[in-house]
């Protein structure tokens, strides 16, 4: 063999004359469906029967609202930094409570929110977490922005939710 000669490269498996022609993966992937289409249907009659997610259901994003009526967030912006679709905003002031800052203004655009739950995974206080509601429907723009009065969810709500967050997390 000389220096400009090329070294003809060897496949790990050649196929076989049969796999050459694809007549029986197409009839692998027929059987695959024609099995897949005798299977029982599952409809669910939507506004009769509701839906009801599991704990690992990612919904809506909402902030929890502990017992005494106090919100879990410190407000420190982890949520809006690490958001994809830049939908959060936060705005922090200071308190003489236990807890030290409080968010002032928390918003989430939902128009923009992509239901990722990054924001539920950075929060370092589980303080937004992705609820089970999944109907949204708005008649005009400013109704996709959540206030604090939208977000803010009772933690007795949500504790099927936290609970999967600490057992997977």
């Amino acid at each position: 063999m000389s220096d400009n000669q090329i070294p003809a490269k060897k496949r790990i498996k050649d196929l076989t004359f049969m796999e050459k022609i694809y007549i029986p993966e197409i009839v692998k992937g027929m059987s695959l469906t024609f099995k897949t289409m005798l299977k029982p249907k599952f409809t669910m009659q939507y506004p009769e029967e509701k839906y009801i997610p599991s704990g690992s259901y990612r919904g809506r994003p909402v902030l929890v609202q502990e017992e005494n009526g106090e919100e879990r967030c410190v407000a420190c912006g982890l949520c809006s930094r690490v958001c994809p679709a830049l939908a959060i905003e936060v705005q922090a002031a200071e308190t003489d409570r236990e807890k030290e800052r409080y968010p002032v203004k928390f918003e989430i655009n939902m128009l923009r929110c992509i239901f990722c739950g990054f924001c539920e995974d950075v929060c370092p206080e589980e303080a937004i977490v992705m609820s089970k509601d999944y109907e949204l429907a708005f008649t005009n723009r400013e109704d996709g922005i959540y206030g604090k009065d939208k977000l803010l969810t009772p933690i007795n709500e949500l504790q099927d939710r936290i609970d999967f967050l600490r057992k997977y997390k």
